[in-house]
């Protein structure tokens, strides 16, 4: 059976999360995917974790995979779903791993709830959008994106996400193509000139361990970004893997999956 298939959890009226949770050792790992993608993005690392015996949990944001839509979008939101989905699966003070847009959502939520540590690839605190993927991301929302129903199209993309082949990447361009409905377009607004720190005012936290993930291949999140983002935590490793792009975790799944359990067993010390 497919780890992956998950059900849908109703975490409040109107909201469905589709949901992949195995009970297991405690820290809970809780897995976030980024803009555009859904829980499939992770499954080289959830599957690892239940093979460990570890707790874990992946799922679907809002507007993604096979999730409910928001009326209007917020990392707010986000956070206060993750908040009632890890009340119902009985999760406290877990590891959170998040990729690319994945990391605001779990840099906001970890400052008001309490953490083991935070796994952040491909993605920190701000300057997370360059210059070109406003424009390109509104052409795509405002019709562009139905060019990704035509099979050649996503083959295309597929093989400009990665110069590498590797059995879990070719799944996940397989398991993850872009999507063709709008929603996940108009999720990707609220991270737009994101920075965490020129949110805060007054008291804020960056005192948990972290590991910090970045690609050398990498236009988004670069090797400064990363080296950066780990001088922030009291307890922060940078791992940059130079062959990656932003798909490190596909391109490099054992070397991820190492330093993932390698964090843990710190973590739990």
């Amino acid at each position: 059976m497919d780890l992956l298939v998950g059900e849908p959890v109703r975490v409040r009226s109107g909201v469905q999360l589709q949901v992949c949770y195995r009970a297991g050792a405690q820290p809970a790992v809780v897995f976030l995917h980024g803009g555009l993608g859904n829980r499939f993005n992770l499954r080289a690392q959830y599957e690892f974790a239940v093979r460990q015996g570890w707790g874990a949990i992946a799922y679907d944001l809002a507007g993604h995979g096979q999730s409910s839509p928001y009326p209007r979008y917020s990392i707010g939101r986000h956070c206060r779903d993750l908040t009632r989905l890890l009340r119902h699966c009985d999760i406290y003070k877990p590891i959170l791993f998040a990729h690319s847009y994945g990391v605001p959502i779990v840099l906001e939520w970890c400052q008001r709830h309490p953490v083991s540590g935070l796994v952040l690839v491909a993605g920190g605190t701000h300057d997370l959008d360059p210059w070109w993927e406003v424009p390109l991301m509104q052409g795509l929302a405002w019709g562009g994106r139905h060019l990704f129903r035509l099979p050649w199209m996503q083959r295309a993309i597929a093989q400009l996400s990665s110069e590498h082949s590797h059995p879990t990447l070719d799944r996940f361009t397989a398991e993850s193509p872009l999507p063709v409905h709008a929603h996940p377009y108009d999720a990707l607004r609220i991270f737009w000139a994101y920075n965490f720190f020129a949110r805060r005012e007054g008291r804020w936290q960056l005192s948990y361990p972290a590991l910090i993930v970045s690609g050398g291949q990498d236009p988004m999140f670069t090797e400064a970004m990363g080296a950066a983002l780990a001088q922030h935590f009291l307890a922060g490793r940078h791992l940059h893997i130079e062959q990656a792009g932003h798909l490190v975790m596909a391109e490099f799944p054992e070397v991820v999956n190492g330093a993932l359990a390698e964090f843990r067993r710190g973590a739990i010390v």
